[in-house]
């Protein structure tokens, strides 16, 4: 036999060992599996995927505004006087208070409520219902839903902690005004219309008392 054959019969006889060992040591694997890293400090590897990503997103604030307006850098202003105050949260509420405030403007009767109304603007609205009523008119409505809403505008005063959020409100409701002898004078008994509005609520952030109050209109 010659020498460069047993040459290669002993390198084929090396490589042969060298596969069957590896495989012993390092197993098989069937398709991909990623490799696995394992941070031998869990506190160094939790500091530095903080210290490495930038500031956190918001989104209950940026889902609404955008993140480089006036409005949200107020309304994360709110946030920090009163980190329980969540946006979106506030305007569940703004809804609901404008379907309430709404149909009782148009029932003339403010009673249920009047807490939620800053004193301006339940005059204006009692000098509406008085005027009706001087007249011997009636308003008959139906809500029939939100459509729309937007939040338009925010402002936070850090000395006073005062906060204001301006909310864009499309609606959809029936509503017929009728004079002292049943005729409509205004409005449709039949037919829905479009109620457009923009509301301005507002509260001291870190007070007890979480409602906001109705402070204008437009």
């Amino acid at each position: 036999m010659s020498n460069p054959l047993i040459q290669l019969l002993v390198l084929a006889a090396i490589a042969i060992f060298l596969i069957l060992r590896l495989r012993n040591v390092l197993g098989t694997r069937d398709g991909f599996e990623p490799p696995k890293v394992e941070s031998a400090d869990p506190q160094r590897r939790r500091f530095e995927v903080i210290e490495g990503t930038a500031e956190e997103v918001d989104h209950d604030i940026v889902d609404l505004v955008d993140a480089a307006s006036p409005a949200a850098a107020a309304l994360a202003q709110m946030k920090r006087a009163e980190p329980s105050f969540g946006v979106q949260d506030f305007l569940g509420g703004a809804k609901q208070a404008y379907e309430m405030i709404l149909m009782a403007f148009e029932r003339g009767d403010l009673s249920e409520v009047r807490p939620f109304l800053a004193e301006p603007v339940a005059e204006a609205f009692r000098s509406v219902i008085d005027a009706r009523a001087a007249q011997g008119q009636t308003v008959e409505a139906q809500f029939l839903g939100i459509r729309e809403t937007t939040l338009t505008g925010a402002e936070f005063d850090p000395q006073t902690g005062m906060a204001e959020i301006s909310v864009r409100f499309v609606a959809e409701m029936i509503a017929a005004t009728r004079d002292a002898s049943g005729n409509v004078v205004e409005g449709d008994p039949k037919a829905a219309r479009k109620q457009r509005d923009v509301w301005t609520f507002a509260r001291p952030m870190g007070q007890d008392d979480p409602n906001w109050q109705l402070v204008a209109t437009g």
